[in-house]
């Protein structure tokens, strides 16, 4: 895949299937007009490319002019066509044929007719390199097409995204994702925080870490936070159902999110089956678990050094930074189990530099954009 600016593509159609379409225009056009010289007349921006390699494939003699068209912004249509550069002059009784990028809602066409309709030429033809043919208004023909595509939005080969992708020889198509939303495991000194920084401002995503949801609820006295605090002086456990609609809050605020990255939730099978169950109902999935798998010894070392900064007792005391491993051990086992079974887990090697952890957790990421 490729980006530019803020979207991602993907490969659609090569550079050898583009001069094949070329090439089949430029043969149907030669038959026709074999007995004469007509003008091509390009469309720009888009057209440079399809213009170049349609008048190498052309055997007979020609002449070429442009003219100018503008109507994108961005991915989509402006809905009107400017004329930025006027109708080539001395084409009086001559043959005309306009080469085009690409045709979809015929908006262009009609432009180009309106631009041709007071000049006395002899014929006037339009060959588009692109024709997307399911949303084409059918109001006027098409005489020469290279392919017909989907409507979607494409760059390359002429063809941009706010000026970029102009210049790339085959053609790729808008990667349309879909939200991605991250379940993130680690041991304690794993790295879950520092990742989950840099993901959540890459992708877009939220970041929701259980144990803060819980701080904010029970510091702002929100109603579930008093209902969990008082759960939490009784020395039990909070509820599943509790903790699912502080979750659902968290979601719930953040509408513009391309996705959400769980972290500290879920801790169990039941959990884990209780978030599926809410995210179904807003029409939302778990799209992948990764799990930051590291050395315990490298991670001992590490929190111990934490532990001198943090003060926290449980980073200073070997033993009890023990005890944390087998803890996540034993739940996170039946929670792999869980989501292998439905093929969502990942497992990315937590030791090295931050920026090469985050390659790999990205390149999971954008593995499942892909899709």
């Amino acid at each position: 895949m490729i980006k530019l600016h803020d979207k991602y593509f993907k490969p659609f159609i090569s550079e050898g299937e583009i001069m094949a379409a070329i090439k089949k225009i430029a043969d149907q056009v030669a038959v026709d007009y074999k007995k004469e010289t007509p003008i091509f007349v390009g469309v720009l921006n888009g057209a440079f490319m399809f213009v170049s390699d349609f008048l190498k494939a052309y055997p007979y003699p020609c002449e070429v002019s442009f003219v100018r068209l503008s109507s994108y912004q961005g991915l989509t249509s402006t809905g009107i066509v400017e004329s930025l550069l006027d109708v080539p002059e001395n084409i009086e009784g001559r043959s005309v044929i306009i080469l085009e990028d690409i045709i979809d809602t015929g908006r262009t066409v009609k432009k180009l007719i309106d631009l041709f309709s007071n000049t006395k030429v002899k014929e006037f033809k339009i060959a588009t390199l692109f024709y997307k043919s399911e949303v084409y208004n059918g109001e006027y023909d098409i005489d020469y097409f290279g392919m017909k595509i989907e409507d979607k939005f494409i760059v390359g080969y002429g063809l941009d995204y706010n000026e970029l992708g102009r210049n790339l020889r085959a053609v790729y198509q808008l990667n349309q994702k879909h939200m991605i939303n991250l379940v993130l495991f680690g041991k304690p000194g794993a790295g879950k925080g520092t990742q989950a920084s840099f993901l959540k401002e890459k992708y877009n995503l939220k970041h929701i870490s259980t144990g803060d949801v819980f701080r904010y609820n029970i510091k702002n006295g929100t109603e579930l936070g008093t209902l969990a605090k008082s759960y939490i002086d009784k020395g039990e456990l909070v509820p599943d159902e509790v903790t699912i609609k502080m979750l659902q809050d968290e979601v719930e605020k953040n509408p513009d999110a391309s996705g959400f990255i769980f972290d500290g939730f879920p801790r169990t099978t039941a959990q884990a089956k209780a978030l599926d169950d809410f995210l179904v109902s807003k029409e939302m999935r778990i799209d992948a678990t990764i799990a930051l798998e590291a050395n315990d010894e490298v991670l001992i070392q590490r929190l111990l050094e934490r532990g001198k900064v943090s003060g926290r007792s449980d980073d200073q005391d070997e033993k009890m930074i023990r005890n944390r491993f087998d803890e996540y051990n034993e739940k996170t086992a039946p929670l792999k189990d869980y989501y292998d079974d439905q093929g969502k887990f990942h497992s990315v090697n937590g030791i090295g530099s931050i920026e090469d952890i985050t390659s790999r957790l990205a390149k999971v990421i954008e593995e499942l954009q892909a899709v």
